[in-house]
Protein backbone atom coordinates (compact mmCIF):
# COMPACT_ATOMS: atom_id res chain seq x y z
CA UNK A 1 0.00 0.00 0.00
CA UNK A 2 2.73 2.41 0.73
CA UNK A 3 4.07 1.65 -2.42
CA UNK A 4 1.25 2.33 -4.24
CA UNK A 5 0.69 6.15 -2.18
CA UNK A 6 4.24 6.71 -3.07
CA UNK A 7 3.96 6.36 -6.83
CA UNK A 8 0.19 7.80 -7.14
CA UNK A 9 2.99 10.62 -5.60
CA UNK A 10 5.27 10.89 -7.94
CA UNK A 11 3.13 11.03 -10.39
CA UNK A 12 1.38 14.28 -9.45
CA UNK A 13 5.33 15.78 -9.24
CA UNK A 14 6.35 14.81 -12.52
CA UNK A 15 2.78 15.92 -14.25
CA UNK A 16 1.45 18.64 -12.90
CA UNK A 17 -2.11 18.10 -14.48
CA UNK A 18 -2.79 14.90 -12.19
CA UNK A 19 -2.19 17.55 -9.26
CA UNK A 20 -4.49 19.60 -10.13
CA UNK A 21 -8.54 19.71 -9.18
CA UNK A 22 -10.10 20.88 -12.12
CA UNK A 23 -11.72 24.86 -11.51
CA UNK A 24 -15.32 24.56 -12.16
CA UNK A 25 -14.86 27.50 -14.72
CA UNK A 26 -13.29 24.64 -17.01
CA UNK A 27 -15.80 22.15 -16.72
CA UNK A 28 -15.46 19.86 -19.96
CA UNK A 29 -12.76 22.06 -21.48
CA UNK A 30 -10.58 18.98 -22.63
CA UNK A 31 -13.23 17.40 -24.75
CA UNK A 32 -13.72 20.89 -26.13
CA UNK A 33 -9.49 21.98 -26.24
CA UNK A 34 -9.30 18.68 -27.92
CA UNK A 35 -12.00 19.09 -30.76
CA UNK A 36 -10.82 22.49 -31.59
CA UNK A 37 -7.26 20.67 -32.09
CA UNK A 38 -8.46 17.90 -34.59
CA UNK A 39 -10.47 20.74 -36.51
CA UNK A 40 -7.53 22.46 -37.56
CA UNK A 41 -5.31 19.37 -37.60
CA UNK A 42 -2.82 20.57 -35.11
CA UNK A 43 -0.39 17.87 -33.86
CA UNK A 44 -0.47 19.05 -30.86
CA UNK A 45 -0.29 22.09 -28.42
CA UNK A 46 0.05 22.91 -24.60
CA UNK A 47 -1.75 25.24 -22.67
CA UNK A 48 -1.83 26.47 -19.02
CA UNK A 49 -3.82 28.98 -16.85
CA UNK A 50 -2.50 31.14 -14.28
CA UNK A 51 -4.14 32.88 -11.94
CA UNK A 52 -3.18 35.22 -9.09
CA UNK A 53 0.04 33.19 -8.60
CA UNK A 54 -1.24 29.72 -8.87
CA UNK A 55 -1.21 27.21 -12.12
CA UNK A 56 -4.76 26.28 -11.67
CA UNK A 57 -5.20 24.12 -15.44
CA UNK A 58 -2.47 22.76 -17.64
CA UNK A 59 -2.05 20.04 -19.93
CA UNK A 60 -1.28 18.70 -23.23
CA UNK A 61 -3.05 17.88 -26.59
CA UNK A 62 -2.02 15.41 -29.25
CA UNK A 63 1.54 14.79 -29.66
CA UNK A 64 5.00 16.12 -29.86
CA UNK A 65 6.26 13.51 -32.45
CA UNK A 66 3.72 12.27 -34.65
CA UNK A 67 6.09 9.30 -35.76
CA UNK A 68 6.19 8.02 -32.30
CA UNK A 69 2.65 8.97 -31.24
CA UNK A 70 4.83 10.78 -28.11
CA UNK A 71 2.01 12.88 -26.34
CA UNK A 72 2.67 16.69 -25.77
CA UNK A 73 2.72 17.25 -21.73
CA UNK A 74 2.72 21.01 -20.10
CA UNK A 75 6.40 20.70 -19.90
CA UNK A 76 6.98 20.07 -23.79
CA UNK A 77 9.02 22.96 -24.76
CA UNK A 78 7.69 24.70 -28.27
CA UNK A 79 9.69 27.45 -29.74
CA UNK A 80 7.69 30.66 -28.44
CA UNK A 81 9.06 33.17 -31.48
CA UNK A 82 7.80 36.17 -31.06
CA UNK A 83 6.30 36.24 -27.99
CA UNK A 84 9.83 36.29 -27.00
CA UNK A 85 9.64 40.25 -27.58
CA UNK A 86 8.65 40.68 -23.80
CA UNK A 87 11.39 39.67 -21.97
CA UNK A 88 14.08 41.65 -24.63
CA UNK A 89 11.96 44.94 -23.68
CA UNK A 90 12.24 43.86 -19.82
CA UNK A 91 15.91 43.64 -20.17
CA UNK A 92 15.65 47.91 -21.06
CA UNK A 93 13.40 47.98 -18.36
CA UNK A 94 16.12 46.58 -15.53
CA UNK A 95 18.73 48.45 -16.85
CA UNK A 96 16.58 51.95 -16.49
CA UNK A 97 16.15 51.08 -13.07
CA UNK A 98 19.42 50.62 -12.32
CA UNK A 99 20.09 54.00 -13.89
CA UNK A 100 21.94 52.50 -16.99
CA UNK A 101 19.68 53.74 -19.55
CA UNK A 102 17.35 56.17 -20.82
CA UNK A 103 14.54 55.58 -22.92
CA UNK A 104 14.98 58.74 -24.14
CA UNK A 105 18.44 58.82 -25.87
CA UNK A 106 19.00 57.91 -28.94
CA UNK A 107 20.30 54.41 -29.80
CA UNK A 108 23.56 55.60 -31.21
CA UNK A 109 24.19 56.78 -27.79
CA UNK A 110 24.75 52.93 -26.60
CA UNK A 111 25.75 51.83 -30.64
CA UNK A 112 27.84 54.21 -31.94
CA UNK A 113 28.43 52.53 -35.26
CA UNK A 114 24.53 52.14 -35.80
CA UNK A 115 23.22 54.45 -38.84
CA UNK A 116 19.82 54.82 -40.12
CA UNK A 117 19.01 55.70 -43.85
CA UNK A 118 17.79 58.93 -43.07
CA UNK A 119 19.67 61.39 -41.27
CA UNK A 120 16.60 62.72 -39.59
CA UNK A 121 16.06 59.11 -37.99
CA UNK A 122 19.75 59.37 -36.59
CA UNK A 123 18.75 62.31 -34.87
CA UNK A 124 15.03 61.72 -33.46
CA UNK A 125 14.44 58.12 -33.17
CA UNK A 126 14.65 57.55 -29.41
CA UNK A 127 14.52 54.10 -27.47
CA UNK A 128 11.13 53.78 -27.00
CA UNK A 129 11.02 54.36 -30.82
CA UNK A 130 12.12 50.84 -31.07
CA UNK A 131 10.00 49.46 -28.61
CA UNK A 132 6.54 50.35 -29.74
CA UNK A 133 7.30 49.78 -33.44
CA UNK A 134 7.19 53.31 -34.37
CA UNK A 135 10.07 54.30 -36.04
CA UNK A 136 8.27 54.38 -39.76
CA UNK A 137 10.30 51.61 -41.41
CA UNK A 138 8.64 48.96 -42.27
CA UNK A 139 9.33 44.98 -41.54
CA UNK A 140 12.28 44.12 -43.91
CA UNK A 141 11.68 40.32 -42.45
CA UNK A 142 13.52 38.76 -45.69
CA UNK A 143 16.13 40.67 -45.04
CA UNK A 144 16.86 38.20 -41.88
CA UNK A 145 15.21 35.73 -42.35
CA UNK A 146 16.61 34.44 -46.60
CA UNK A 147 20.13 36.17 -45.50
CA UNK A 148 20.55 35.02 -41.60
CA UNK A 149 23.70 35.80 -40.24
CA UNK A 150 25.16 35.14 -36.73
CA UNK A 151 27.59 38.38 -37.16
CA UNK A 152 25.81 41.39 -34.75
CA UNK A 153 27.99 43.98 -36.84
CA UNK A 154 26.23 42.80 -40.45
CA UNK A 155 22.99 43.20 -38.91
CA UNK A 156 23.67 46.62 -37.50
CA UNK A 157 25.25 47.40 -40.59
CA UNK A 158 22.37 46.47 -42.99
CA UNK A 159 19.85 48.99 -41.13
CA UNK A 160 21.79 51.80 -42.36
CA UNK A 161 20.28 50.23 -46.00
CA UNK A 162 16.93 49.73 -44.95
CA UNK A 163 14.34 52.44 -46.39
CA UNK A 164 11.46 54.02 -44.07
CA UNK A 165 8.37 53.93 -45.78
CA UNK A 166 6.43 56.89 -43.63
CA UNK A 167 7.59 59.09 -41.03
CA UNK A 168 8.80 58.86 -37.16
CA UNK A 169 5.73 57.78 -35.14
CA UNK A 170 3.47 58.97 -38.16
CA UNK A 171 2.70 54.56 -38.29
CA UNK A 172 2.80 51.84 -36.22
CA UNK A 173 4.80 49.29 -38.56
CA UNK A 174 5.69 45.80 -36.68
CA UNK A 175 9.71 45.90 -36.96
CA UNK A 176 12.00 42.57 -35.75
CA UNK A 177 14.53 44.71 -36.58
CA UNK A 178 14.23 46.99 -33.65
CA UNK A 179 14.17 44.22 -31.34
CA UNK A 180 17.85 43.08 -32.31
CA UNK A 181 18.79 46.48 -31.95
CA UNK A 182 17.02 46.38 -28.34
CA UNK A 183 19.15 43.17 -27.69
CA UNK A 184 21.92 45.09 -28.64
CA UNK A 185 21.74 47.84 -26.58
CA UNK A 186 21.23 45.14 -23.23
CA UNK A 187 24.93 43.56 -24.34
CA UNK A 188 26.66 46.91 -24.93
CA UNK A 189 25.54 47.86 -21.48
CA UNK A 190 26.13 44.81 -19.46
CA UNK A 191 28.75 43.39 -21.56
CA UNK A 192 26.42 40.10 -21.59
CA UNK A 193 24.91 38.70 -24.66
CA UNK A 194 20.86 38.97 -24.61
CA UNK A 195 20.97 35.36 -24.05
CA UNK A 196 22.69 35.95 -20.78
CA UNK A 197 21.12 39.10 -19.87
CA UNK A 198 17.44 37.09 -20.40
CA UNK A 199 18.64 33.95 -18.09
CA UNK A 200 20.22 35.69 -15.39
CA UNK A 201 17.39 38.41 -14.94
CA UNK A 202 14.71 36.15 -15.95
CA UNK A 203 15.01 32.31 -16.15
CA UNK A 204 17.10 32.47 -13.34
CA UNK A 205 14.52 34.25 -10.77
CA UNK A 206 11.74 32.37 -11.72
CA UNK A 207 12.64 28.58 -12.18
CA UNK A 208 12.40 28.67 -15.62
CA UNK A 209 15.54 26.35 -16.11
CA UNK A 210 14.83 24.33 -19.13
CA UNK A 211 14.06 27.39 -21.22
CA UNK A 212 16.36 27.75 -23.95
CA UNK A 213 17.22 30.04 -26.62
CA UNK A 214 18.31 27.78 -30.27
CA UNK A 215 15.61 25.59 -31.90
CA UNK A 216 18.07 23.34 -33.31
CA UNK A 217 18.85 22.32 -29.60
CA UNK A 218 15.65 21.38 -28.53
CA UNK A 219 16.22 17.67 -29.21
CA UNK A 220 18.40 17.66 -26.55
CA UNK A 221 16.26 17.85 -23.90
CA UNK A 222 14.17 14.69 -23.28
CA UNK A 223 10.96 16.16 -23.60
CA UNK A 224 10.57 18.43 -26.71
CA UNK A 225 8.13 18.93 -29.59
CA UNK A 226 9.29 19.03 -33.22
CA UNK A 227 7.80 21.89 -35.59
CA UNK A 228 4.98 20.68 -38.25
CA UNK A 229 2.88 22.13 -41.56
CA UNK A 230 0.33 21.89 -42.10
CA UNK A 231 -1.08 21.13 -46.20
CA UNK A 232 -4.84 22.42 -47.49
CA UNK A 233 -5.47 18.09 -47.08
CA UNK A 234 -4.41 18.47 -43.11
CA UNK A 235 -1.86 16.28 -43.26
CA UNK A 236 1.22 17.45 -41.24
CA UNK A 237 4.79 16.99 -41.74
CA UNK A 238 7.97 17.75 -39.86
CA UNK A 239 9.71 21.55 -40.67
CA UNK A 240 13.32 22.04 -40.27
CA UNK A 241 14.12 24.13 -36.73
CA UNK A 242 14.70 27.54 -37.93
CA UNK A 243 18.30 28.63 -36.66
CA UNK A 244 17.35 32.51 -36.20
CA UNK A 245 21.20 33.70 -35.78
CA UNK A 246 21.29 37.05 -34.39
CA UNK A 247 18.41 38.31 -34.34
CA UNK A 248 17.91 35.78 -31.27
CA UNK A 249 16.03 39.03 -29.41
CA UNK A 250 13.19 39.23 -31.89
CA UNK A 251 12.02 35.72 -31.26
CA UNK A 252 14.41 32.96 -30.75
CA UNK A 253 13.15 31.46 -26.95
CA UNK A 254 11.88 27.71 -26.20
CA UNK A 255 10.14 27.18 -23.29
CA UNK A 256 6.86 25.17 -21.74
CA UNK A 257 3.78 26.23 -20.56
CA UNK A 258 4.66 25.22 -17.16
CA UNK A 259 7.81 27.91 -17.13
CA UNK A 260 6.04 30.39 -19.53
CA UNK A 261 3.00 30.86 -16.59
CA UNK A 262 5.84 32.01 -14.35
CA UNK A 263 6.04 34.66 -16.19
CA UNK A 264 2.48 35.45 -16.61
CA UNK A 265 2.02 35.23 -12.87
CA UNK A 266 5.25 38.04 -12.13
CA UNK A 267 3.79 40.30 -14.91
CA UNK A 268 0.20 39.84 -13.52
CA UNK A 269 1.39 40.89 -10.16
CA UNK A 270 3.10 44.00 -10.82
CA UNK A 271 6.85 42.19 -11.61
CA UNK A 272 6.51 40.35 -8.21
CA UNK A 273 7.47 36.66 -8.36
CA UNK A 274 7.61 34.99 -4.71
CA UNK A 275 7.49 38.28 -2.91
CA UNK A 276 10.75 39.27 -5.38
CA UNK A 277 10.17 42.07 -7.46
CA UNK A 278 11.79 40.64 -10.63
CA UNK A 279 10.52 43.21 -13.38
CA UNK A 280 10.29 46.93 -11.71
CA UNK A 281 7.09 48.08 -11.33
CA UNK A 282 7.09 51.20 -13.05
CA UNK A 283 8.33 49.75 -15.99
CA UNK A 284 5.38 46.53 -16.23
CA UNK A 285 2.88 49.80 -15.58
CA UNK A 286 4.48 51.74 -18.84
CA UNK A 287 5.06 48.19 -20.42
CA UNK A 288 1.33 47.64 -20.71
CA UNK A 289 -0.04 51.31 -21.37
CA UNK A 290 -0.57 52.07 -24.64
CA UNK A 291 2.83 53.76 -26.57
CA UNK A 292 1.18 53.30 -29.99
CA UNK A 293 -1.93 53.06 -31.73
CA UNK A 294 -1.71 49.82 -33.78
CA UNK A 295 -5.25 50.53 -35.76
CA UNK A 296 -8.51 51.54 -35.04
CA UNK A 297 -9.43 48.84 -33.37
CA UNK A 298 -12.91 49.48 -33.77
CA UNK A 299 -15.87 46.98 -32.50
CA UNK A 300 -16.77 44.71 -35.08
CA UNK A 301 -21.42 43.34 -35.78
CA UNK A 302 -19.93 39.99 -34.71
CA UNK A 303 -17.77 40.66 -31.62
CA UNK A 304 -19.24 44.68 -30.32
CA UNK A 305 -17.44 44.08 -26.89
CA UNK A 306 -14.02 43.70 -28.26
CA UNK A 307 -11.89 46.44 -29.15
CA UNK A 308 -9.16 48.58 -29.77
CA UNK A 309 -5.65 47.86 -30.46
CA UNK A 310 -2.49 49.39 -29.69
CA UNK A 311 1.30 48.28 -28.03
CA UNK A 312 3.37 48.93 -25.35
CA UNK A 313 6.91 47.34 -25.38
CA UNK A 314 6.63 44.07 -26.48
CA UNK A 315 2.67 43.40 -25.98
CA UNK A 316 -0.42 44.29 -28.00
CA UNK A 317 -2.90 45.60 -25.52
CA UNK A 318 -7.11 45.26 -26.37
CA UNK A 319 -10.23 45.18 -24.53
CA UNK A 320 -11.73 41.70 -24.43
CA UNK A 321 -15.00 41.76 -24.27
CA UNK A 322 -15.10 44.57 -21.80
CA UNK A 323 -11.24 43.06 -20.31
CA UNK A 324 -8.30 44.53 -20.64
CA UNK A 325 -6.09 42.02 -22.03
CA UNK A 326 -1.99 42.01 -23.00
CA UNK A 327 -0.56 39.33 -25.15
CA UNK A 328 1.67 38.70 -27.76
CA UNK A 329 1.37 35.91 -30.30
CA UNK A 330 4.75 34.29 -32.09
CA UNK A 331 5.43 32.17 -34.87
CA UNK A 332 8.45 30.34 -36.48
CA UNK A 333 8.98 27.79 -38.78
CA UNK A 334 6.74 24.63 -37.35
CA UNK A 335 5.54 26.77 -33.86
CA UNK A 336 2.74 29.13 -33.36
CA UNK A 337 2.32 30.41 -29.73
CA UNK A 338 0.38 32.90 -27.62
CA UNK A 339 1.42 34.65 -24.33
CA UNK A 340 -1.65 36.93 -22.71
CA UNK A 341 -2.78 38.07 -19.25
CA UNK A 342 -5.11 40.33 -17.94
CA UNK A 343 -4.26 42.31 -15.46
CA UNK A 344 -6.81 43.50 -13.68
CA UNK A 345 -8.75 39.60 -13.47
CA UNK A 346 -5.51 38.21 -12.33
CA UNK A 347 -5.55 35.93 -15.06
CA UNK A 348 -2.98 34.46 -17.41
CA UNK A 349 -3.25 32.35 -20.61
CA UNK A 350 -0.52 30.33 -22.67
CA UNK A 351 -0.60 28.55 -25.86
CA UNK A 352 2.25 26.59 -27.38
CA UNK A 353 1.57 24.46 -30.64
CA UNK A 354 3.57 22.54 -32.80
CA UNK A 355 1.83 24.08 -36.39
CA UNK A 356 3.24 26.48 -38.31
CA UNK A 357 1.12 29.39 -38.81
CA UNK A 358 -1.38 28.26 -36.70
CA UNK A 359 -4.73 29.58 -35.24
CA UNK A 360 -5.02 27.35 -32.46
CA UNK A 361 -3.64 29.35 -30.04
CA UNK A 362 -5.79 32.24 -30.24
CA UNK A 363 -8.75 30.51 -30.52
CA UNK A 364 -7.64 28.32 -27.22
CA UNK A 365 -6.79 31.55 -25.55
CA UNK A 366 -10.45 32.98 -25.97
CA UNK A 367 -12.14 30.14 -25.53
CA UNK A 368 -10.71 29.97 -22.28
CA UNK A 369 -10.77 33.54 -21.62
CA UNK A 370 -14.64 33.10 -21.94
CA UNK A 371 -15.26 30.79 -19.39
CA UNK A 372 -12.35 32.07 -16.93
CA UNK A 373 -14.40 35.42 -17.24
CA UNK A 374 -17.35 33.38 -17.36
CA UNK A 375 -18.72 35.28 -20.79
CA UNK A 376 -21.35 33.61 -23.26
CA UNK A 377 -18.52 31.74 -24.90
CA UNK A 378 -18.48 32.46 -28.53
CA UNK A 379 -17.75 29.87 -31.36
CA UNK A 380 -14.15 31.17 -32.09
CA UNK A 381 -12.99 27.80 -33.92
CA UNK A 382 -16.36 27.93 -35.93
CA UNK A 383 -15.63 31.73 -36.82
CA UNK A 384 -12.04 31.04 -38.08
CA UNK A 385 -12.97 28.04 -39.70
CA UNK A 386 -15.55 30.21 -41.86
CA UNK A 387 -13.07 32.73 -42.44
CA UNK A 388 -10.29 30.31 -43.43
CA UNK A 389 -12.40 28.84 -46.10
CA UNK A 390 -13.07 32.72 -47.22
CA UNK A 391 -9.44 33.47 -47.39
CA UNK A 392 -8.81 30.07 -49.57
CA UNK A 393 -11.49 30.85 -51.99
CA UNK A 394 -10.01 34.19 -52.01
CA UNK A 395 -6.31 32.56 -52.62
CA UNK A 396 -7.88 30.65 -55.44
CA UNK A 397 -9.61 33.76 -57.57
CA UNK A 398 -6.34 35.95 -56.93
CA UNK A 399 -4.30 33.23 -58.55
CA UNK A 400 -6.80 32.64 -61.14
CA UNK A 401 -7.09 36.24 -61.90
CA UNK A 402 -2.96 36.18 -61.99
CA UNK A 403 -2.05 33.56 -64.39
CA UNK A 404 -4.81 35.60 -66.96
CA UNK A 405 -2.35 38.05 -67.08
CA UNK A 406 0.61 35.82 -68.24
CA UNK A 407 1.65 36.40 -71.54
CA UNK A 408 2.82 33.03 -72.77
CA UNK A 409 4.19 33.56 -76.19
CA UNK A 410 7.43 36.05 -74.79
CA UNK A 411 10.76 34.45 -73.71
CA UNK A 412 13.85 36.13 -71.70
CA UNK A 413 15.76 38.63 -73.36
CA UNK A 414 19.02 36.59 -72.97
CA UNK A 415 20.23 33.47 -72.77
CA UNK A 416 19.87 31.81 -69.45
CA UNK A 417 23.28 31.76 -68.97
CA UNK A 418 23.96 35.71 -68.86
CA UNK A 419 21.88 35.67 -66.17
CA UNK A 420 23.89 34.23 -63.63
CA UNK A 421 25.39 35.79 -61.25
CA UNK A 422 25.95 37.66 -57.98
CA UNK A 423 23.10 40.11 -56.75
CA UNK A 424 23.51 42.36 -53.98
CA UNK A 425 21.47 44.66 -52.26
CA UNK A 426 23.43 46.00 -48.91
CA UNK A 427 19.80 46.15 -47.34
CA UNK A 428 19.41 42.62 -47.55
CA UNK A 429 22.33 40.11 -48.75
CA UNK A 430 23.50 38.29 -51.49
CA UNK A 431 21.88 36.18 -53.50
CA UNK A 432 24.06 33.78 -56.27
CA UNK A 433 22.52 32.67 -59.40
CA UNK A 434 24.01 29.72 -61.52
CA UNK A 435 22.97 28.02 -64.53
CA UNK A 436 21.95 24.08 -63.54
CA UNK A 437 20.38 21.68 -66.18
CA UNK A 438 19.32 24.20 -68.28
CA UNK A 439 17.31 25.71 -64.78
CA UNK A 440 18.35 29.40 -62.97
CA UNK A 441 19.45 28.22 -59.28
CA UNK A 442 19.18 30.75 -56.85
CA UNK A 443 21.14 30.41 -53.49
CA UNK A 444 20.82 32.86 -50.72
CA UNK A 445 21.98 32.76 -47.10
CA UNK A 446 20.04 30.18 -45.84
CA UNK A 447 17.54 28.59 -49.11
CA UNK A 448 18.36 26.83 -52.55
CA UNK A 449 15.51 28.33 -55.14
CA UNK A 450 14.69 27.67 -58.61
CA UNK A 451 13.77 30.53 -60.59
CA UNK A 452 10.61 29.91 -62.97
CA UNK A 453 10.07 31.87 -66.22
CA UNK A 454 6.49 33.55 -66.73
CA UNK A 455 6.81 36.44 -68.84
CA UNK A 456 9.38 39.08 -70.41
CA UNK A 457 11.95 39.20 -68.09
CA UNK A 458 9.69 38.29 -65.16
CA UNK A 459 10.56 35.35 -63.40
CA UNK A 460 8.62 33.48 -59.94
CA UNK A 461 11.56 32.41 -57.40
CA UNK A 462 10.06 29.24 -55.59
CA UNK A 463 12.18 28.25 -52.49
CA UNK A 464 13.46 24.84 -52.18
CA UNK A 465 12.82 23.70 -48.73
CA UNK A 466 13.60 20.07 -47.32
CA UNK A 467 14.29 19.23 -50.90
CA UNK A 468 11.41 20.02 -52.49
CA UNK A 469 10.36 23.00 -54.85
CA UNK A 470 7.73 24.50 -52.88
CA UNK A 471 5.19 25.86 -56.14
CA UNK A 472 2.92 28.19 -53.55
CA UNK A 473 3.71 31.66 -52.86
CA UNK A 474 6.55 32.21 -55.15
CA UNK A 475 8.63 35.20 -54.65
CA UNK A 476 7.97 37.22 -58.06
CA UNK A 477 11.34 39.20 -59.72
CA UNK A 478 12.15 41.35 -62.62
CA UNK A 479 15.67 41.49 -64.28
CA UNK A 480 16.64 44.54 -65.62
CA UNK A 481 19.09 45.42 -68.77
CA UNK A 482 21.90 48.08 -68.44
CA UNK A 483 22.13 50.33 -71.66
CA UNK A 484 25.18 47.87 -73.02
CA UNK A 485 22.45 45.43 -73.32
CA UNK A 486 23.61 43.26 -70.14
CA UNK A 487 21.61 41.89 -67.52
CA UNK A 488 21.72 45.04 -64.53
CA UNK A 489 20.44 43.30 -61.95
CA UNK A 490 16.98 42.23 -61.12
CA UNK A 491 14.19 43.65 -58.44
CA UNK A 492 11.62 42.30 -56.19
CA UNK A 493 8.80 43.37 -53.82
CA UNK A 494 10.18 41.50 -51.06
CA UNK A 495 9.09 44.52 -48.50
CA UNK A 496 5.13 45.65 -49.71
CA UNK A 497 5.29 48.55 -47.61
CA UNK A 498 7.93 50.30 -50.27
CA UNK A 499 8.44 50.29 -53.74
CA UNK A 500 10.52 47.35 -55.42
CA UNK A 501 13.97 46.39 -53.63
CA UNK A 502 16.46 46.10 -56.15
CA UNK A 503 19.45 43.75 -56.14
CA UNK A 504 22.64 44.93 -58.44
CA UNK A 505 24.31 42.37 -60.06
CA UNK A 506 27.81 41.47 -60.65
CA UNK A 507 28.35 38.60 -63.01
CA UNK A 508 30.46 35.39 -61.70
CA UNK A 509 34.02 35.97 -61.83
CA UNK A 510 36.43 33.70 -63.57
CA UNK A 511 39.56 32.45 -62.95
CA UNK A 512 41.68 32.52 -65.31
CA UNK A 513 45.58 32.10 -65.15
CA UNK A 514 48.50 34.57 -66.73
CA UNK A 515 49.17 32.29 -69.58
CA UNK A 516 45.37 32.13 -70.71
CA UNK A 517 45.06 35.76 -70.37
CA UNK A 518 48.29 36.20 -72.46
CA UNK A 519 46.45 35.50 -75.73
CA UNK A 520 44.85 38.86 -75.56
CA UNK A 521 48.06 40.96 -75.20
CA UNK A 522 48.51 43.55 -77.83
CA UNK A 523 48.19 46.19 -79.38
CA UNK A 524 44.64 47.24 -81.15
CA UNK A 525 43.21 50.15 -83.64
CA UNK A 526 40.30 51.28 -83.11
CA UNK A 527 38.07 52.41 -85.93
CA UNK A 528 41.13 52.56 -87.27
CA UNK A 529 42.70 55.65 -85.67
CA UNK A 530 43.07 55.27 -81.62
CA UNK A 531 45.31 52.62 -80.45
CA UNK A 532 44.86 50.81 -77.34
CA UNK A 533 47.18 48.05 -75.74
CA UNK A 534 45.88 45.47 -73.59
CA UNK A 535 48.75 43.85 -71.96
CA UNK A 536 48.61 41.23 -68.06
CA UNK A 537 50.21 42.43 -65.22
CA UNK A 538 50.96 41.03 -61.64
CA UNK A 539 48.68 38.05 -63.21
CA UNK A 540 45.66 40.78 -64.61
CA UNK A 541 44.38 41.65 -67.78
CA UNK A 542 44.33 46.02 -68.41
CA UNK A 543 43.08 48.14 -71.55
CA UNK A 544 45.20 51.00 -71.79
CA UNK A 545 43.96 54.26 -73.87
CA UNK A 546 46.64 57.22 -74.65
CA UNK A 547 45.85 59.67 -72.14
CA UNK A 548 43.50 57.47 -69.88
CA UNK A 549 44.14 55.56 -66.83
CA UNK A 550 44.53 51.82 -67.11
CA UNK A 551 41.60 49.73 -66.42
CA UNK A 552 41.77 46.17 -65.13
CA UNK A 553 39.21 43.69 -66.64
CA UNK A 554 36.61 40.95 -64.95
CA UNK A 555 37.13 38.13 -66.86
CA UNK A 556 33.02 36.75 -67.09
CA UNK A 557 33.27 34.14 -69.82
CA UNK A 558 33.05 34.11 -73.36
CA UNK A 559 36.16 36.20 -74.16
CA UNK A 560 34.16 38.97 -72.86
CA UNK A 561 35.80 41.13 -70.01
CA UNK A 562 34.01 43.75 -67.56
CA UNK A 563 36.04 47.16 -66.87
CA UNK A 564 36.59 46.69 -62.92
CA UNK A 565 35.88 50.87 -62.13
CA UNK A 566 33.56 51.37 -64.68
CA UNK A 567 30.00 50.07 -64.72
CA UNK A 568 28.23 49.15 -67.78
CA UNK A 569 31.87 49.32 -69.83
CA UNK A 570 32.87 45.91 -70.96
CA UNK A 571 35.03 44.73 -73.65
CA UNK A 572 34.92 41.68 -76.16
CA UNK A 573 37.57 39.93 -77.87
CA UNK A 574 36.74 38.56 -81.25
CA UNK A 575 38.32 34.95 -81.97
CA UNK A 576 38.88 33.32 -85.47
CA UNK A 577 41.08 29.51 -85.69
CA UNK A 578 41.79 29.68 -82.20
CA UNK A 579 42.98 33.24 -82.62
CA UNK A 580 42.45 36.85 -81.13
CA UNK A 581 42.11 38.82 -84.11
CA UNK A 582 39.93 41.97 -83.22
CA UNK A 583 38.32 43.47 -79.46
CA UNK A 584 35.19 45.85 -79.17
CA UNK A 585 34.79 48.35 -76.50
CA UNK A 586 30.63 48.08 -75.52
CA UNK A 587 30.36 51.13 -73.82
CA UNK A 588 27.01 53.08 -72.76
CA UNK A 589 27.71 55.48 -75.83
CA UNK A 590 28.12 53.09 -78.23
CA UNK A 591 30.67 49.81 -79.17
CA UNK A 592 33.85 50.77 -80.97
CA UNK A 593 35.78 47.94 -82.68
CA UNK A 594 39.28 47.27 -83.38
CA UNK A 595 41.33 44.96 -85.13
CA UNK A 596 44.46 43.55 -83.85
CA UNK A 597 47.27 45.18 -85.24
CA UNK A 598 50.11 42.20 -86.67
CA UNK A 599 53.40 41.98 -84.82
Amino acid sequence: MKKLILFALLISILNPTFAQKKDTRLANIDALLEKVRTEWGAPGFAVAVVEKDKIIYSSGFGYKDQDQKAPVTPNTLFAIGSSSKAFTSAVLGVLREDKKIDFDERPAKYIPELRFAEPYMNEQIIIKDLMAHRTGLPRHDLSWYMFPSDSDEELIKRIGFQEPFTGLRQQWYYNNWMFFLQGQIGKRITGKTWEENVKTMFFDQLGMSRSTFKAQELPKDSDFSYGYQTDEEGISTKMDYYNIAAMAPAGAINSSVTEMSNWLITWINGGKFKDEQIIPASYVTEAMSAQMVVSAGTPSKEHPDAHFANYGYGWFLSSYRGHYRVEHGGNIDGFSASASFFPTDSLGIVVLANQNGSQVPGIVRNMIADRMLQLDPADWSGEGLKRLEEAKAMQKKAKKAADSTKISTTKPSHVLAEYTGTYENSGYGKLELELVNDTLRAKTGLYDAVLLHEHYDIFNLHLIYQGEIKMENPIKVSFQTAINGDISGMESQVEPALDPIEFKRTPKILDISAEDLAKYEGAYLLMGVQEVKIYVKEGKLYAFVPGQPEYEQIPVGNNEFNFKTLEGFKIKFEEKDGEIVAVNFVQPNGTFRGERKKE
